[in-house]
C-alpha cells in the first residue's frame, strides 16, 4: 500500500513541528469536541481524548513506524470516538473492549474501518453531486422527505396535494437513483 499525502500529520508530530501539530489541534479539536459533548461527555473530556489520540499516534509512529494508507482525518476521529467509547464503558462499569495494554496498538481492525469510512465519504460525497443535479422542486421534496419531514407536512407547506407529492416524490427519487446509478457504472 502506498503511503496517504495526510502522512505529513505524523511526521509533523515526529518532529515537532508547530506549525502541523497546529493546523491539526485547529482542524479537529472542534469535531472532537462536538462528538464528545453530544455524547455524555464535558469539554475536559474531549480535550483529554484528544491529546491521548494525539499520544497514541505519536507513539504508534515513532515506536512502530506508523505510515497512514488513507486519509488522516476519518482515522484520528475513528481513533478518538473509539477511545471516547470504551471510556463511557469504563465509566459504567461495563468491560472494555480495548485491554490497557492494547491503547498504543492501532489494529487493521482500525485501518479497515478507516478505510470504510473513506469509502463511505466518497459515496456521500457522489450521491450529493447528483443530488445538486436535480431540480430545485426536487431537492426540496427529497430534502424535507430525508430530514424525516412527514409527507403531509411537506404537501401543505408546498401548497400542493398530497398525491400530488408522493407521484413528484417518486419520480424525483427515480430521476436521482438514474444519476447515481449512472455515476457508479463510470467508476
Amino acid at each position: 500500500m502506498t503511503t496517504h499525502p495526510d502522512q505529513r500529520y505524523l511526521d509533523g508530530l515526529l518532529s515537532n513541528d508547530t506549525r502541523l501539530v497546529q493546523e491539526i489541534y485547529e482542524r479537529f479539536a472542534g469535531k472532537i469536541r462536538r462528538f464528545i459533548t453530544q455524547h455524555q461527555g464535558s469539554d475536559e473530556d474531549a480535550a483529554d481524548i484528544f491529546q491521548e489520540a494525539i499520544m497514541d499516534l505519536y507513539h504508534q509512529a515513532r515506536h512502530k513506524e506508523l505510515r497512514l494508507t488513507c486519509p488522516f482525518e476519518p482515522f484520528f476521529l475513528l481513533i478518538c470516538k473509539r477511545k471516547w467509547l470504551n471510556e463511557l464503558k469504563k465509566r459504567g462499569r461495563q468491560p472494555v473492549t480495548k485491554k490497557l495494554d492494547d491503547l498504543y496498538d492501532v489494529g487493521e481492525d482500525v485501518f479497515a474501518a478507516a478505510e470504510k469510512v473513506v469509502q463511505e465519504e466518497a459515496q456521500a460525497g457522489m450521491f450529493l453531486e447528483q443530488f445538486a443535479r436535480l431540480g430545485e422542486k426536487c431537492r426540496e421534496i427529497l430534502g424535507r422527505y430525508l430530514a424525516g419531514e412527514a409527507q403531509e407536512q411537506i404537501a401543505q407547506a408546498m401548497g400542493v396535494t398530497y398525491g400530488y407529492l408522493r407521484k413528484k416524490k417518486s419520480e424525483c427519487m427515480a430521476t436521482l437513483l438514474s444519476y447515481v446509478q449512472k455515476q457508479q457504472t463510470r467508476l
